[in-house]
């Protein structure tokens, strides 16, 4: 059974630790910062044998030239973005598995954000780090790919069992939510996971693990195919998602609320 430590840093960023107590091993996620993947692993008398990088932005690969210094750690990234992930060392593609010491997680290629971005499915846990690419009630914006690209690897994601624990990299959920009603303001279980979320947030607490059956009742990035979504943004049901989805991202992007 995975254990998973969710540690706070930068400014609304999570690293993960994730430790197979049988394996002794034990990754970092996306760690931005060495400082605060040190002193948890100390808590926890864990030793860090793997760093796992979604993609090559600088706030989830800016601890692991420090980790892999103190620790020997061997960092897992994928194989074309090796000129811009420090410390690689194992080049990895669509379909390869990573053992974690008994764990198993499968790679999944989801560009979109970034050209190489992937996520990590440890399909026996039910859990995905997905990085960028998916956030709660939101998705990443396209800094190097397009609206077709990215809507293939949410689809690839949405495939996925529903009860799938949904691990992102950010806490974006409460803002993303005021967008997502602009879209659908109809929608109950929006208004009702907004109110879990409001509660949350007022309580310091992390909105992050969601599920992707909640991200698939709630998160318009994922509902292209709503007739509600598609009538309120002037699509007909002959529209493709993808159109539909980029039409959501492009508002999104100018959202100012």
């Amino acid at each position: 059974m995975l254990e998973i430590l969710q540690i706070p840093a930068l400014h609304d960023n999570y690293i993960y630790l994730v430790h197979e107590p049988n394996g002794w091993a034990t990754a970092a996620i996306d760690p931005a910062d060495s400082e605060p993947v040190l002193q948890a692993l100390d808590q926890k008398g864990w030793k860090l044998t793997h760093i796992l990088n979604t993609h090559h932005h600088n706030d989830h690969v800016g601890g692991n030239v420090e980790l892999k210094r103190k620790t020997g750690c061997a960092i897992v990234a994928v194989a074309r973005d090796k000129e811009r992930i420090p410390g690689i060392d194992v080049e990895v593609h669509e379909g390869d598995i990573i053992g974690l010491g008994h764990a198993e997680a499968k790679v999944l290629d989801v560009p979109g954000h970034t050209s190489g971005h992937i996520a990590f499915w440890f399909e026996r846990e039910k859990a995905l780090f997905c990085g960028d690419t998916l956030f709660g009630l939101g998705c990443g914006r396209l800094f190097e790919g397009h609206a077709k690209e990215m809507w293939a690897s949410l689809e690839k994601i949405r495939a996925l069992p529903p009860e799938t624990r949904v691990y992102c990299a950010h806490e974006y959920t409460q803002a993303n939510g005021r967008f997502a009603l602009q879209i659908e303001p109809e929608n109950q279980a929006l208004k009702e996971r907004l109110n879990r979320v409001a509660t949350l947030r007022e309580q310091g607490l992390p909105t992050i693990p969601s599920t992707l059956q909640e991200e698939l009742a709630t998160n318009p990035f994922l509902r292209p195919h709503s007739p509600a979504i598609r009538h309120r943004l002037g699509f007909s049901n002959k529209a493709e998602d993808w159109q539909v989805f980029a039409e959501i991202r492009h508002r999104k992007d100018s959202f100012a609320g």
